[in-house]
């Protein structure tokens, strides 16, 4: 594995943070709307990651086959898709609501912003420790320049 690979992975995991972060401010944007598109409360979304070769499949092979390497050692991630989340949300009494029900009843979203927090924080945590080990792989590719003169 060359230096690209490691930036490349790197990029990739960046990538599938900041689009995991988008999910979840979305979520927290719609913790009170009870009306969507597709009729009824906000449902909340999550994301599915899946890992991705970041390779091409002749460098794969090539270095498999030249060096051993194994080519599932070259993987990144990305965002599979994006899924709801079958919880059921709260009904709330309110019946001044213009969503209430004839009960009087209001059918909030299954969104948790305590658990939406926690989940950024570790979204955000984690794209840090990827740039951190952009900068870190940079770090060494300066040093082993340095040695050449």
């Amino acid at each position: 594995m060359d230096i690209t690979d490691s930036i490349a992975i790197s990029v990739s995991a960046l990538d599938a943070q900041r689009r995991r972060l988008n999910v979840i401010a979305s979520n927290m944007a719609n913790a009170q709307s009870t009306q969507s598109v597709g009729g009824g409360p906000y449902r909340r979304r999550d994301v599915v990651f899946q890992t991705t070769s970041i390779a091409p499949k002749f460098k794969q092979a090539f270095k498999q086959a030249e060096f051993g390497v194994d080519a599932q050692a070259l993987q990144g991630v990305r965002v599979a898709r994006v899924i709801e989340d079958p919880k059921p949300g709260k009904s709330i009494y309110d019946p001044q609501h213009p969503d209430a029900d004839k009960q009087g009843y209001v059918k909030m979203p299954n969104v948790n912003v305590v658990e939406e927090m926690v989940n950024m924080m570790s979204a955000s945590r984690a794209y840090e420790a990827n740039v951190q080990a952009i900068s870190t792989t940079r770090a060494m590719w300066n040093r082993a320049l340095e040695i050449g003169r």
